[in-house]
């Protein structure tokens, strides 16, 4: 046992012997809990408990492989068996579980389980039995409604009850969410929601079956529980019987999975549910510098209910966080790309990621490392030109100057659906290969059976092509861009979307039109980006051994690098605007913020744009730096060379004559010395002045006012003038308020 026990810090040993009763681990970022999970495995077999007595919970079947591997390198050396251990995720074990106990629920033993696609054709199905289209009810945006209620504990007729009287879509997804739960009854099937509900009704309501797995598993250890859900919350405390010798390992800093179901608090909750439980914090941190954990505590404190913690660095302090504040977003990326320039020719082993909120934002960093010949994947999603959203929007662009090319008319041709069905696709194809011609050109001649179901569609889908053709010669590549979005439907389905689904595609649609405009300015015609368009779009091969990721903060979780630069931190983005009016989700933006701070091992650097386009506009908007950087410690962060302002600075955002006047002015004398990029001169008009430029920011932006009921706010928005004239006000705990000015009484602040 000494000799298992020896290469543990105390705190860790603590939580390794603490094996009876409730234990709580509260395991700061880099401080060990997997290596607290196995060893403690190991110790209770050592011990003589019976490894099929013991249970080890956790939510990706990567942790649960790592931790058997762990378990038995460290037996081996004992001589001692760990294949009889119960290591899984809690959807595995809930399989094993129900596989046994399923006649107790009415279940047939060999069950099915429905994976995503059959889950989706399960939905197709109840929308065919119920009469409702496809199209008016997306099948996958769906199937996440339903699975947002099981989580949440809402049943069809809940659902249905709930449903105001005169809401006919929600009455249509509570009847198809009855229908779907009826043919997976008939099926003999169960979801993935339906395997944690079904195990919990059945230890709920089946206390002999509770009592019985109760006595066999002794020993029960769950990891991340800050990412549980209400069920697998319960899952634990009634698997957890009278000896309660049950273990739970977390960080309630890194709760960042609401979104999906997961409730904050639970670490908290599990003291509560469990008197007298023993807490434990591991406290003694390998990962990073103490710069860099006293910055993240210092932000994370302003979370409420924190059971909290006090991380301590065994690198030593290090160096200060560095601050950079760019112009725009595309400084920001060639600032974040030089920087990455240096750390590879100097530290070439050394590990990197760049860090950011959304999805879309990746597009501009990845131009820029292409453009320095920097090596990197995107991590947890495509790159960014390689999005389905992003895919169709440019087949539509293509499809304006090729109508003949087949296969991008086949990729656009019923998205966003408008009722054109495989048969409809199968005789167009049919008539096309007989009369020799392009499918295009087939549409148009008339030829097709006039009693083809399809064919108006397949015709309003050629009068919008053709309207967009005669458009396009007139607009400016963003322009187009935007006028193909709205006018196709791409924006405003990808919208309903994100609604449903909590996902980006509008956002990277949008991100596509000011891909375009940025590409305008430096001089490329719409051929140009179209081309670089479908050669970045090639699935690039990178291996493990890349030392640059890009990364949502989502994705980044669990991870660790030598140096991250933490983009976007601006209101809107970070927090997201999503979370702007609602204290709850804050708190998690922050949690989320905290993440990301602590996967830098020894540099984290912090960035922001000062202006950035907003889709739709002509102009650069400027943005309010997140709030989350103003609760770093001034002696914490420095700022980098050629930042707009220091760390914490509060100024009024004038706009710079010369950014305003000429793009390109700040980034070419900043002296960045970028080796490999050479930037195209900016396109002049007639008279020699600036084409394609952002408009001048009005000088309002950035100036604080008082209003009588949001208190004191920053402008971060103009628009119209005179009398009529609004103003976009963002108020700290509101969010951004638009007011007319001569209404609104504000004051200056």
């Amino acid at each position: 046992m000494t000799s298992l026990l020896s290469g543990l810090n105390d705190r860790q040993r603590e939580a390794v012997l603490a094996t009876e009763g409730p234990v709580l681990v509260l395991a700061g970022a880099g401080t060990g809990k997997t290596r607290v999970i196995t060893y403690r495995v190991a110790h209770l077999i050592e011990q003589g408990v019976p490894p099929s007595a013991i249970l080890a919970v956790t939510f990706t079947n990567k942790a649960a492989g790592v931790m058997k591997e762990r378990i038995g390198a460290l037996l081996r050396v004992s001589g001692s068996n760990a294949s009889d251990v119960w290591i899984s995720t809690f959807h595995s074990f809930c399989a094993r579980l129900l596989r046994r106990e399923a006649h107790h629920l009415g279940l047939p033993r060999d069950f099915a389980i429905f994976d995503d696609d059959d889950q989706t054709a399960a939905v197709k199905r109840a929308l065919l039995q119920l009469g409702l289209s496809t199209e008016d009810y997306p099948p996958r945006a769906l199937r996440a409604q339903i699975s947002h209620a099981k989580n949440h504990g809402m049943t069809a007729e809940e659902m249905l009850a709930q449903a105001p009287p005169g809401d006919r879509s929600r009455q249509d997804v509570a009847r198809v969410y009855r229908a779907y739960d009826e043919i997976l009854r008939k099926s003999s099937a169960l979801d993935f929601d339906d395997l944690l509900l079904r195990s919990v009704e059945l230890l709920r309501n089946h206390p002999d079956v509770r009592a019985a797995w109760s006595r066999r598993f002794r020993y029960l250890m769950a990891d991340e529980f800050q990412d549980t859900n209400q069920a697998q919350e319960e899952l634990v405390r009634l698997l957890a019987g009278p000896s309660k010798n049950v273990c739970v390992v977390g960080d309630e800093d890194q709760s960042i999975y609401g979104w999906r179901g997961a409730r904050a608090g639970n670490l908290k909750r599990f003291a509560e549910d469990f008197p007298g439980a023993r807490i434990i914090r591991l406290e003694e941190n390998y990962r990073s510098t103490q710069t860099i954990l006293d910055a993240a505590a210092a932000v994370v404190e302003h979370n409420t209910n924190r059971l909290g913690k006090s991380l301590q660095a065994t690198l030593g302090a290090g160096m200060l966080l560095r601050y950079f504040e760019a112009p725009d977003s595309v400084a920001e990326a060639e600032f974040v790309g030089g920087e990455i320039a240096r750390l590879v020719r100097e530290q070439p082993e050394a590990r990197a990621a760049v860090l950011y909120r959304t999805g879309a934002q990746s597009r501009s960093f990845e131009e820029v490392l292409r453009r320095l010949g920097i090596r990197h994947r995107v991590v947890g999603g495509f790159s960014f030109y390689q999005r389905a959203e992003v895919r169709h929007a440019l087949g539509y662009l293509r499809l304006l100057f090729h109508p003949d090319d087949d296969v991008t008319l086949l990729r656009v041709l019923n998205v966003p659906p408008r009722g054109i069905g495989a048969k409809t696709v199968e005789a167009l194809e049919a008539h096309a290969k007989k009369a020799q011609k392009s499918l295009w050109e087939a549409i148009g001649d008339g030829g097709l059976d006039q009693g083809q179901r399809g064919l108006g569609p397949l015709r309003s889908f050629r009068d919008m092509i053709e309207t967009l053709r005669r458009e396009c010669r007139e607009l400016s590549p963003a322009a187009l861009v935007e006028r193909v979005l709205d006018v196709s439907g791409l924006l405003g389905w990808a919208e309903q979307q994100d609604n449903l689904e909590h996902t980006s595609r509008a956002e990277n649609l949008r991100e596509l039109s000011n891909a375009m405009a940025e590409a305008e300015e430096q001089g490329q015609t719409l051929e140009e980006i179209l081309d670089r368009a479908a050669l970045v779009s090639d699935a690039d091969q990178f291996d493990e051994s890349i030392p640059l990721s890009l990364m949502t903060l989502h994705s980044a979780k669990g991870l660790e690098f030598d140096a991250v630069f933490l983009a976007g931190l601006e209101e809107g983005l970070l927090p997201h605007s999503r979370s702007l009016n609602a204290a709850g989700d804050i708190e998690e933006e922050r949690r989320l913020f905290y993440v990301g701070m602590t996967r830098a091992k020894k540099t984290l650097v912090l960035s922001r744009a000062v202006y950035r386009r907003i889709y739709g506009e002509d102009r650069l908007r400027a943005s309010l730096p997140s709030r989350f950087l103003a609760e770093i410690p001034l002696e914490m962060i420095e700022a980098a060379a050629g930042s707009q302002a220091k760390p914490g600075e509060t100024r009024r955002y004038e706009p710079d004559p010369d950014f305003s006047e000429e793009y390109d002015a700040p980034r070419q004398r900043s002296g960045y010395g970028y080796s490999g990029y050479r930037r195209t001169p900016p396109k002049r008009s007639a008279d020699g002045r600036p084409a394609g430029r952002a408009t001048p920011a009005n000088p309002l932006i950035g100036t604080r006012v008082r209003h009588a009921k949001y208190g004191v706010g920053t402008i971060i928005g103009v628009e119209g003038e005179g009398e009529d004239r609004k103003l976009t006000v963002s108020f700290p705990g509101y969010g951004a308020k638009k007011l007319i000015e001569r209404y609104a009484n504000l004051q200056f602040a």
